[in-house]
């Protein structure tokens, strides 16, 4: 009942017989060179370890669970086409939104009701979806860059929010390149928590609150029920409690360090003080017409349409951002199954119909269920309401070849890799246990125990080069190379290697003396012809602070910086930047030290057209630039979605 068979076979096989039966038997024959043996070969994973699992998913049911974060969709051309296979064995078993099973993260996440919220805009921004990828589940920021060198626009005011492209992303040179070109940046305000490489290039860096000097709301699918936290500012609830309120979080912020929200606030109404932009009423109070919201009236007005929250605070004589502030944390829901089977109500039904063909319940346009064995549900939020084993949109979209849950092989797959020339796969991807990313450089403790990012590599292949551990490795990419040094260990399979993630950070010597926990101190020169170099001048030393533990650094070794080598790759369907590299492994020539890093901005310019003649551009139907059923942060008006006259 919960996959659309009918819809495959009508549209794949119109003149078999539309049974149950005719489905399962064109299933067999869609995936019949699937073979274990198949997968063997592919993945180098044993036959027989392959049944065992399957086996075992298979006796699981209902009760097998999967959790798919980033993953291979997030690091191989077509990796996101795992999720989806990933789904479709969920649905094998039964197991979607079932007890012991897996559910739609979106099931068990708080969604707030917030005060005054604009209208939806109705301009598109080709700088966040540009026609090439509309099937892109976020906007495609790693590109900006390169569409601002080929002069798809410029940024007259950009804020960069606790983000840092120059370091995290790929191509970091370009970015670099566009901040210091006025015609493609204007004006750059870095708000963040810490000095970063991205922040040396910003007109305006205003210093935001960490996690203990700020408001936000916490959400998560940890699991089958629904809960809302409330992160707060320590300081500034510990002067209320001790009678001595603040009216700004700042003034009890160590280094007067402002509230996220309030900042917004009091921009927004410095922009627009009169009210005649538009902009202030959305930062009005919502109790006061007309008057300036203040922080606690924007969170009491969303906790108190949390379902059961204001009851419970009434229980105890509370309101109900009161309640939050006491306890920090509210339960919505305890569990939360099967919730693709909630009937509609006659309300929502009133003025619906269904299409005798699918049964999909539609009203004012837009699908709002499914009939499912006689009965109104709200479904799955697809085009049938139900698990689509057949992508319609995917057809429409001009990817008829990845209509159905598939395979497609990666840019770094073996066949890619020419062995001879001594090319590998690097994943430069992977967490050690003791570093978060890029954003715990300031945690002296997690930095004492981890602060360089070898190449690993297993003993096979560093028997073909032979290297021994702590020798220096020269690893090319498309764009350029980095120096690093090579770590010997059988914790890596024969054939790859790989470089962690988190380490690496520099500032130059005119740089603002941020973090020296764990940045190296480097030289940045530019050919003018898009060529750059960073050389390594000094690693970490000890230094004079209040934090007596800053004399005792006894590691000078601050790793190098990777991703600045690598080269945009963005996938032409789900858009997200494949992050496995394809890297030539060699020994470093004469003058050639630990560190030293070089790019080519030019060829890297190369790579990004090469991969974004890849992408099969919008239109879609009807001229749309992205199916409208698809989800979109802060989505804009329908009317937006269609391309006129370009």
């Amino acid at each position: 009942n919960w996959v659309n068979w009918e819809e495959f076979l009508n549209a794949q096989h119109p003149d078999k017989p539309k049974s149950f039966e005719t489905f399962i038997e064109v299933l067999k024959e869609e995936y019949k060179d699937y073979t274990t043996e198949y997968a063997e070969t592919e993945s180098g994973v044993r036959a027989d370890i392959i049944k065992q699992i399957a086996r075992e998913i298979g006796e699981a049911g209902e009760r097998f669970a999967s959790h798919n974060w980033r993953a291979a969709g997030a690091s191989n051309l077509g990796g996101w086409a795992v999720a989806r296979s990933l789904h479709f064995l969920t649905v094998l078993t039964g197991a979607v939104g079932a007890k012991g099973g897996t559910s739609p993260n979106s099931w068990n996440k708080f969604k707030p009701q917030v005060p005054n919220p604009p209208k939806p805009q109705k301009k598109w921004n080709d700088l966040h979806f540009p026609k090439e990828y509309p099937l892109a589940f976020f906007e495609m920021s790693q590109l900006l860059p390169h569409m601002l060198k080929e002069g798809r626009g410029r940024m007259d005011v950009y804020f960069s929010r606790v983000f840092n492209p120059v370091w995290t992303y790929p191509d970091g040179f370009t970015w670099m390149e566009m901040f210091m070109d006025e015609s493609k940046f204007g004006l750059h305000a870095a708000l963040t928590p810490t000095w970063n490489e991205t922040a040396f290039y910003a007109d305006y860096v205003l210093p935001m609150g960490l996690a203990s000097e700020r408001h936000d709301l916490n959400s998560y699918a940890t699991h089958s029920g629904t809960w809302v936290a409330f992160r707060q500012p320590v300081l500034r609830e510990a002067a209320r409690r001790n009678g001595n309120p603040v009216k700004f979080t700042y003034e009890a912020n160590p280094g007067e360090v402002w509230e996220e929200d309030e900042f917004w606030i009091e921009l927004s109404w410095r922009i627009d003080p009169d009210g005649s932009m538009g902009i202030r009423k959305h930062f009005e109070s919502p109790n006061r017409p007309g008057e300036k919201i203040t922080i606690d009236e924007y969170y009491q007005y969303i906790f108190e349409r949390v379902k059961g929250l204001p009851e419970a605070a009434e229980k105890e004589g509370l309101t109900a951002l009161e309640y939050m502030k006491k306890y920090g944390a509210f339960e919505i829901e305890k569990h939360g199954y099967k919730k693709n089977e909630t009937k509609l109500t006659a309300d929502q039904l009133e003025g619906s119909e269904v299409d005798s063909n699918t049964n999909v319940i539609s009203k004012k346009g837009k699908a709002i269920g499914v009939m499912i064995n006689g009965e109104a549900c709200v479904g799955f939020p697809t085009p049938s309401r139900k698990n689509e084993f057949y992508s319609q949109t995917m057809v429409d979209w001009k990817w008829p070849e990845y209509a159905l849950p598939t395979y497609i092989k990666s840019h770094i797959h073996n066949d890619n890799l020419d062995k001879s020339k001594g090319e590998y796969v690097l994943v430069p991807t992977f967490r050690l246990p003791t570093l978060i990313h890029s954003r715990s450089g300031n945690a002296k403790w997690l930095v004492e125990i981890s602060n360089r990012n070898p190449i690993w590599m297993h003993p096979e292949d560093a028997a073909k080069w032979n290297f021994r551990t702590g020798d220096l490795v020269k690893m090319n990419t498309d764009i350029g190379y980095f120096i690093d040094k090579v770590w010997v260990t059988q914790s890596m399979k024969p054939g790859v290697v790989a470089c962690s993630h988190h380490i690496g950070r520099w500032r130059r010597s005119q740089d603002k003396i941020g973090n020296r926990w764990a940045t190296n101190t480097v030289a940045i020169e530019s050919d003018g012809k898009g060529g750059w170099k960073m050389n390594t001048l000094s690693g970490i030393k000890p230094f004079d602070s209040h934090d007596s533990d800053s004399k005792r650094i006894f590691w000078k070794d601050g790793g190098v910086h990777q991703n600045i080598t690598h080269a945009v790759h963005p996938d032409p369907i789900s858009g997200m930047h494949c992050w496995h590299q394809r890297v030539k492994i060699e020994r470093p020539g004469p003058g050639e030290k630990y560190g030293d890093i070089y790019v080519n901005t030019d060829k890297s310019h190369e790579v990004y057209k090469e991969w974004l003649a890849m992408t099969r551009p919008a239109p879609g139907p009807n001229g749309e630039r992205r199916p409208l059923w698809f989800k979109r942060a802060f989505r804009p008006d329908d009317s937006t979605y269609y391309m006129k006259d370009e």
